[in-house]
């Protein structure tokens, strides 16, 4: 049986945050739906408020004519009849996927997170129903463990909310959401130094290639950690890509689940391959197995694809045979990054060799080659000083020509 429609009503209200006073309005629709919505940040000074800025008597007027357009049936963006979160969150899933072309690793990232925890908290729910205070009770739950068994960080609290805001932003523009409810809430603040890195020194990429359960595997974590290749780049190489005359290597593709695709940057790059690259790449090459132009580098079974979860158990394997402090598969990249900052000519030169495409994420490296720097100058300052040229010599005092006048003179 069909609900009676009511008349639509509703009161604007002023809220304090952390980035100053807003004015919402929160309103019952003809159909039972309450909203709650921002109108516009507090504007209490003289004369006419800055674009974007509300006074107490625009919010009401802003509310009036809102009710009056509902009231009309003339109210833009209603919510379509039994539009759930979980609808909302497959188109957004299709969208990213098929509209933004979006990257199959990072595509699988999304999925995760959905699943995970977006779904059960927010699956079966209408999509009006979704408030900013359900958002920040589910975003709490988060970092209890209540809801995922364990504590999550700010950091990826924070990538769940980002994640969620896409579905309902996406959600507004498809099924008429009138607003996102996570827009109103505010980021956590992450304690995230994004300059420290897990990585290796050059002894202890040696000692993970002798605990390397193949020749391949060995290769393949060497060519990881000395030149900067991420695990996809490494599976879609060919030897067509690897220059023994230019001592260099291009990267052109990636693959990752089950997919080739363009490097992460969305471009191409060409990598210098240092001697104990060249060399290992060389004897792999006269294994006795397909070293075509077209053949695969490192190639799985029957010179297809390699596993890439495959690969990351016998890493983690080798890892405890060469009895390493554990690091993931990823860190080899972090590796070459701290090493080759010392050796780069620019932080461009550097930028150009990982494939970053905003020199800021390429900025964390930096670090590394200043402390290298700080070390070997403080280093300088403790030598013996008979290890060591002076850097100075006492002042020579002038004798003035009454001092040489009494010497002269026994005075």
């Amino acid at each position: 049986m069909l609900q009676p429609m009511r008349t639509p009503s509703g009161h604007v209200f002023r809220m304090e945050r952390k980035r100053g006073a807003a004015w919402y309005a929160k309103y019952r629709l003809p159909d039972g739906r309450q909203v709650q919505t921002k109108i516009g940040p507090v504007w209490t000074g003289r004369g006419r408020p800055p674009t974007g800025y509300v006074t107490g008597r625009l919010a009401e007027e802003w509310l009036r004519d809102t009710l009056d357009a509902a009231r009309r049936g003339m109210l833009p963006g209603s919510v379509r009849a039994g539009a759930t979160f979980a609808d909302a969150a497959a188109e957004w899933l299709r969208y990213v996927e098929q509209d933004r072309d979006c990257k199959p690793s990072t595509l699988s990232d999304y999925r995760s997170v959905v699943r995970a925890r977006l779904l059960p908290a927010f699956g079966e729910m209408r999509l009006e129903d979704i408030t900013p205070q359900l958002i920040e009770e589910w975003r709490a739950s988060l970092g209890s463990g209540r809801a995922t068994g364990r504590p999550l960080t700010n950091r990826t609290r924070n990538k769940s909310l980002t994640i969620l805001g896409g579905i309902l932003e996406r959600a507004r523009k498809v099924y008429g959401l009138p607003s996102n409810a996570a827009r109103d809430v505010e980021k956590l603040r992450e304690r995230y130094d994004a300059t420290r890195f897990a990585f290796y020194s050059p002894e202890e990429v040696l000692a993970l290639v002798r605990g390397a359960a193949s020749e391949q595997d060995g290769a393949i974590f060497l060519t990881a950690a000395f030149t900067g290749l991420r695990r996809g780049e490494l599976i879609a190489l060919r030897w067509r890509d690897v220059d023994f005359e230019r001592s260099s290597i291009r990267v052109y593709g990636s693959f990752a689940n089950g997919k080739l695709t363009t490097p992460k940057s969305g471009r191409g790059r060409v990598v210098p391959m240092v001697p104990e690259v060249a060399e290992e790449l060389a004897r792999l090459s006269q294994r006795g197995h397909a070293a075509g132009d077209d053949d695969l580098v490192f190639p799985g079974e029957l010179g297809l694809y390699l596993d890439g979860s495959a690969l990351r158990r016998r890493f983690r394997v080798a890892q405890e045979r060469a009895g390493l402090r554990p690091i993931r598969f990823h860190d080899l990249r972090h590796t070459f990054g701290t090493l080759a900052v010392r050796g780069a000519e620019s932080i461009v030169e550097l930028q150009a060799w990982l494939g970053h495409a905003e020199v800021r994420t390429t900025m964390r490296y930096t670090h590394y080659r200043e402390q290298s720097d700080a070390a070997e100058r403080l280093a300088a300052a403790f030598r013996p000083a008979e290890a060591r040229a002076p850097d100075w010599q006492p002042a020579t005092r002038t004798t003035s020509p009454c001092e040489a006048d009494n010497r002269r003179h026994g005075r």
